[in-house]
């Protein structure tokens, strides 16, 4: 047994007999992203590596410490990558804190999100015991599901180990578009072009009410590229945007570098909402993305008004940054969306099953 998984043992039954919490860490990039989290912490740095590799099946098998950009930098020589953009927010972001955040980029309206990709995970749970869960292969279903349930948990469910992970061909050619036009049409705009076959891999509006730009990201062979740009053009008139430019636009959207989400210290909120939605009764900075499914707002408002402006688009509005005040939560309260009876029940067997002590109940999100 590789010495770190012995150490993670040993802190899970310290934390036992203490009564005490475990805080799970890598990189520690993304500490910001949910509740502030209270307990002892447990790095997985100590345990990383890629275990297997196979790139003519399109699956990777790495440990949960593992640097992503290394994981990446693997993937890249094999001409392969995580179609789902996922952020680092940072140098020392790691496979684990990619899993736990279960976040995506620009390719997730398109592809799909992290937890489509997941195939088969192995944990430690909250005894302290080893599981395993899923396969390296699509049609390996015993025990999917479990397998999708450490995306997103922030490590409030199980002590991540390791992780099978599906990957894709990188495409032979990427080219983007740019359009000067109002939201209103842009979002019906990429909706119209989302439901017709062409090679799209990303969206984004930026602007205001009246006002904005919307680049098109296209992925795919040569051919198939050449022949959509001619086609968009012919809806809404468009210019190649070069493709140093374009990498560095969508990288920004991506780790949220853009001007977007730097330029002040506003809040920022994001609306999760039905993707043909007109746009939001706001003056606020808006970036729309997701063939406009995910919306950024920046700027000062009451969670209940944004509460309320989602449920009437069909979705829900989470604080993602902000001052973390007492009795605040970057969460979207329960008491808005609450489960349903059975879904209330199914979450505490899931809680008991694989915590049974609550040692991984930190604090991050609501338990």
């Amino acid at each position: 047994m590789h010495a770190a998984i012995s150490q993670f043992q040993e802190q899970i039954q310290s934390a036992i007999t203490n009564q005490s919490t475990i805080n799970i860490t890598g990189g520690n990039t993304k500490h910001w992203y949910g509740d502030i989290a209270h307990g002892i912490t447990l790095n997985t740095s100590s345990y990383q590596g890629i275990l297997d590799y196979q790139a003519e099946e399109l699956v990777i098998t790495v440990c949960a410490g593992t640097p992503l950009k290394e994981v990446e930098s693997t993937l890249a020589k094999k001409n392969q990558y995580f179609a789902f953009d996922p952020p680092h927010f940072g140098p020392g972001a790691t496979i684990g804190g990619m899993i736990a955040a279960g976040l995506a980029g620009p390719g997730r309206g398109q592809y799909g999100g992290l937890r489509d990709y997941v195939l088969g995970i192995k944990i430690m749970d909250g005894r302290g015991e080893i599981l395993s869960f899923g396969g390296k292969v699509m049609k390996n279903v015993a025990g999917y599901d479990v397998s999708r349930l450490l995306p997103g948990s922030l490590g409030t469910i199980a002590l991540l180990l390791e992780v099978s992970i599906k990957v894709l061909p990188r495409p032979s050619k990427t080219q983007t578009l740019q359009f000067h036009i109002p939201q209103a049409q842009a979002i019906v705009q990429m909706n119209t072009w989302a439901s017709q076959p062409l090679p799209l891999s990303a969206s984004a509006w930026i602007g205001n009410s009246s006002e904005g730009q919307l680049w098109m990201r296209l992925s795919g062979a040569n051919a198939a590229v050449e022949a959509a740009i001619i086609k968009m053009n012919q809806h809404v008139s468009g210019h190649i945007v070069p493709e140093d430019e374009a990498a560095t636009f969508w990288e920004s959207i991506k780790e949220q570098q853009h001007s977007f989400f730097t330029g002040s210290d506003d809040p920022l909120w994001r609306f999760a909402i039905e993707p043909l939605s007109a746009p939001l009764p706001l003056e606020n900075p808006t970036l729309i993305e997701w063939y406009a499914g995910q919306r950024w707002v920046k700027g000062p408002l009451l969670e209940s008004q944004a509460q309320q402006m989602a449920q009437q688009y069909g979705g829900h509005a989470t604080l993602f940054r902000g001052e973390k005040l007492k009795n605040t939560s970057v969460f979207t309260p329960l008491s808005f969306n609450p489960l349903t009876a059975p879904l209330e029940i199914i979450q505490q067997r899931i809680r008991q099953t694989f915590d049974p002590h609550g040692i991984f109940n930190t604090g991050r999100m609501p338990y």
